[in-house]
């Protein structure tokens, strides 16, 4: 029979070491939030370009260009707030759950193989994601320059769209959330186990460095179409106009068919931020948890 402590160790989980895990993970996320805003906001605008258009697209470098031109440097930091809080949380419970899940799989069915691994993901991105998009759906639309601060978007967004509208998009994001949590997570502990094996490679920053930017390209790869539609979504405000986007499978078949199937990969250059985002993250919360 069981004992309290092999219980305790099956799951992989107190109460010290998940507070431990939520907050490592959500400040390193938030830290890392800090440092790739600027690119963020450039990705956000070049997947609103050319809305139901065809036409040559502003490169990145552009974007940023006419925003300094423009806006100024401040303009790169919209919405930093919101994006701030989201992620302390969403990093937090999305890299807190990971491994609870994970243990919990392994007490129940006995196994964390790859499908174990992408299950768990899963579910922490899909269920971090939901309870932090009214914060996403803030940050997106300070970001294209609302001239409002935080508070008063959000009072207009409720004033004027209702409470709902604080999740709107959030069925891609969930989607975009699980892909990517799933295809990162499994990814990072797939190729951390093979560099351990098939090099000289020893548990420490650089072996995390190394699997954490694998995992980020993928997570990167995999997403990139769906945070666009998540991004359409977004922005959208509610209105009976015919070009309005009436769900997620209309609004990527809307975009293929006015813009090209090219557009759902608009700004998928500016989501290496990604990358360097989830290398610095996992770097600083994995290699302390782990």
């Amino acid at each position: 029979m069981e004992s309290e402590d092999d219980k305790e160790k099956a799951w992989g989980i107190s109460l010290p070491y998940a507070l431990y895990h939520f907050s490592t993970s959500g400040g390193a996320v938030a830290v890392a939030t800090a440092f790739t805003h600027p690119l963020d906001v450039v990705k956000v605008r070049l997947q609103m370009q050319l809305l139901g258009q065809r036409g040559p697209l502003l490169g990145m470098g552009e974007v940023f260009g006419r925003i300094m031109k423009v806006e100024g440097a401040r303009g790169l930091y919209l919405g930093l707030a919101p994006a701030l809080a989201r992620s302390a949380l969403y990093g937090g419970l999305r890299l807190g759950l990971y491994e609870p899940s994970k243990s919990l799989c392994n007490l129940m069915f006995g196994s964390t193989n790859i499908f174990v691994k992408i299950a768990s993901g899963a579910f922490s991105g899909a269920l971090a994601t939901a309870l932090t998009n009214p914060m996403e759906v803030l940050k997106v639309r300070l970001q294209m320059n609302s001239g409002r601060g935080p508070t008063g978007e959000m009072h207009k967004i409720v004033s004027e769209e209702g409470f709902r509208a604080l999740w709107k998009g959030v069925g891609p994001a969930m989607t975009r959330a699980s892909a990517l949590t799933a295809s990162q997570l499994a990814t990072y502990d797939e190729s951390k186990q093979a560099l351990l094996r098939w090099t000289h490679l020893e548990e420490g920053f650089h072996l995390h460095l190394i699997s954490s930017s694998v995992a980020g390209t993928v997570g990167t790869l995999v997403t990139a179409p769906v945070d666009m539609i998540k991004t359409r979504l977004m922005l959208q405000q509610d209105s009976r106009d015919v070009r309005s986007y009436r769900n997620v499978f209309h609004c990527a078949y809307q975009v293929v068919l006015t813009e090209g199937a090219g557009a759902l990969y608009k700004g998928w250059r500016n989501r290496a931020h990604a990358l360097f985002s989830c290398t610095g993250e996992w770097s600083m919360s994995l290699l302390s948890v782990k």
